[in-house]
């Protein structure tokens, strides 16, 4: 198995603590994106969005990060991280489309803002940023995990950007049960730093 990825992407992070969580060996492939090798011929053969992350496995290649964590989930981890049933799997994929929109519209659009690596609004991200900190808040008041009362690939979807949210400006200390949350995420056997 190959993930295709940078060391600083959040989305190729999604993947990858799936996959030390579950002990998967894999190669990690470093793409050059500060010289656009992620734009060439080469790699848009394998993800023509060209972007990251990738995931090649058994003559199959799978892009975007919801992607590969479904294959990994439903590959390697059975029904634990990914459940079968229609009620489970509603569960977990609202909380990947929640990924998918406010936090990766708002908080890594606003810490790319900071950091100078995007344009654009960054009040407008801020606010999409906050709505779905606010929504995780709720949720997590009075649950310990996002879905199903035990880690999924839910928490793993969620989780990468909002540890890195305050570079976006946001201040976590006003979302104690998300700052729990991520602790606890922390805690998981095979979790690893993002580089």
């Amino acid at each position: 198995m190959k993930l295709y990825m940078t060391e600083s992407s959040g989305n190729a992070y999604k993947p990858r603590l799936l996959l030390e969580m579950l002990k998967v060996p894999y190669e990690k492939i470093i793409l050059d994106t500060k010289n656009k090798e992620n734009k060439q011929a080469p790699y848009l053969a394998i993800n023509p969005r060209g972007q990251v992350p990738a995931l090649e496995d058994e003559g199959h290649v799978f892009w975007d990060s919801t992607a590969c964590l479904v294959y990994i989930a439903r590959k390697h981890g059975g029904e634990r991280w990914l459940p079968t049933d229609p009620a489970g799997l509603a569960e977990v994929t609202q909380w990947l489309a929640l990924s998918n929109n406010e936090l990766h519209y708002g908080l890594q659009w606003a810490r790319g803002v900071n950091n100078k690596i995007k344009q654009g609004n960054v009040e407008e991200y801020q606010g999409y940023g906050k709505q779905g900190l606010a929504v995780l808040q709720g949720r997590l008041r009075n649950n310990d995990w996002l879905a199903l009362g035990r880690p999924t690939i839910a928490d793993l979807a969620c989780y990468p950007y909002v540890s890195v949210s305050p570079e976006g400006g946001f201040k976590l200390d006003d979302y104690s049960a998300v700052q729990a949350w991520m602790k606890r995420v922390e805690a998981l056997p095979g979790w690893v730093k993002r580089a």
